[in-house]
């Protein structure tokens, strides 16, 4: 097992995010949004080539590797009702970098969800599987994020996604069922709980994000928290993950000095010394799990 983070949550500069990393004394890195030098900040796989060539001149002189691309490929900002060009076009600028950097997992999703009972699910389908076979016909794996998409509203439409995209892989998202309607059940929706989509889910589970949080249902609002301080049920899972042998990443997403799918919000001052701070948490409550002991901070009851 390896520890990684989306380190654009301490900052865009591609040096920050080197310098967090190796504070951690971690060497992997989730890339997502980047800002190599002077070049504009975007998404790993749609900066410049030139912004791209500095890129991995500086990751091999640090020593850091990227191990996940986070892109943007079919994700919530991504309507299943308009044409699929600008995701086949992430993906196809994402594969030759991703295999110049040597990296293997690209998260992907299942475009957002429409605000109407016909989810138009063969399309869905459709898409994903030309999707999947894209990076698996270049020896990469695609992983699906239970975010705001598709997949993402309730464990059932996840495996239904599976059932449908032959190949599919998950990574599993701790935090968001806190924050995410459970769509399998009727209006007013509930929230999701995190080990229950887990637990139907663990068996296609390739790759892990860690976020936490606390829903507060009177002000319709989730505050993000340090791992093992909300009700991600992340000790119970990151337990059961451990036992059942489990030797893939772990990649910290804080969502506390920013969430990144909010256009106002940003990384601001500190932000560094979260991403650190949160990190070194995550390895305590881990090795706190393997050694038997009860994980601190966490809360009593569970939403």
């Amino acid at each position: 097992m390896y520890l990684t983070g989306f380190a654009d949550e301490a900052g865009a500069a591609l040096d920050t995010q080197i310098a967090v990393t190796k504070k951690l004394g971690w060497g992997n890195i989730e890339a997502r949004n980047v800002q190599v030098d002077n070049f504009p900040a975007a998404n790993i796989h749609d900066i410049t080539e030139a912004a791209f060539d500095r890129l991995v001149a500086k990751l091999e002189s640090a020593g850091v590797r990227i191990n996940c691309f986070g892109s943007a490929i079919a994700n919530w900002s991504k309507q299943i009702d308009q044409p699929a060009e600008s995701s086949l076009a992430e993906a196809r600028r994402a594969i030759p970098r991703m295999q110049r950097l040597g990296t293997s997992l690209v998260r992907i999703m299942s475009f957002a969800v429409r605000n109407a009972e016909d989810q138009m699910e063969a399309e869905r389908f459709r898409r994903l599987r030309e999707i999947q076979r894209m990076f698996a016909d270049a020896g990469l794996t695609a992983v699906h994020e239970n975010c705001m998409n598709y997949g993402g509203m309730g464990w059932q439409f996840t495996l239904k996604l599976l059932e449908n995209v032959p190949g599919l892989k998950l990574v599993f998202d701790t935090g968001n069922p806190v924050d995410s309607d459970d769509r399998s059940k009727p209006k007013p929706y509930p929230k999701q709980s995190s080990w229950e989509f887990y637990e139907h889910v663990r068996e296609h589970v390739a790759y892990v994000h860690i976020k936490d949080g606390i829903h507060d249902p009177a002000a319709k609002k989730t505050t993000f928290t340090y791992p093992g301080e909300g009700h991600g049920d992340i000790p119970r899972i990151l337990k059961d993950l451990l036992e059942r042998g489990y030797d893939g990443g772990i990649s910290i997403e804080p969502h506390m000095a920013a969430v990144f799918h909010k256009a106002d919000s940003r990384p601001g001052q500190g932000a560094a010394e979260i991403y650190i701070e949160y990190g070194r948490r995550m390895m305590k409550l881990i090795d706190a799990i393997r050694a038997g002991q009860p994980a601190p901070n966490v809360p009593a009851t569970s939403a």
